[in-house]
């Protein structure tokens, strides 16, 4: 499944303030938490596509950066996020 406008509307009106609210933390971190299982799922069956892979180390370390700014400005919100995505384990 491809991300479309309304995959990116409905992530954004679920875990950010609006579904116009793209640039809160939590939504932008839901986001890549959706393309990095989509990735990660292309990946199972093409391992050798080592564009998607780098694509995918790439996606996260963005999330993981802005994971680390949440744990810092607001441990609250950050731990809200991680349960609600299932980040960790």
């Amino acid at each position: 499944m491809y991300l479309t406008s309304e995959i990116k509307k409905e992530i954004f009106a679920k875990h950010g303030k609006s579904n116009t609210d793209t640039g809160s933390t939590e939504g932008q971190i839901a986001l890549f938490s959706y393309r990095i299982n989509h990735l990660t799922g292309h990946l199972k069956s093409n391992k050798k596509d080592y564009s998607t892979e780098r694509a995918l180390v790439i996606l996260v370390g963005k999330r993981r950066r802005l994971l680390n700014y949440l744990k810092d400005n607001d441990i609250n919100r950050y731990r809200a996020i991680i349960k609600e995505l299932g980040i960790r384990k």
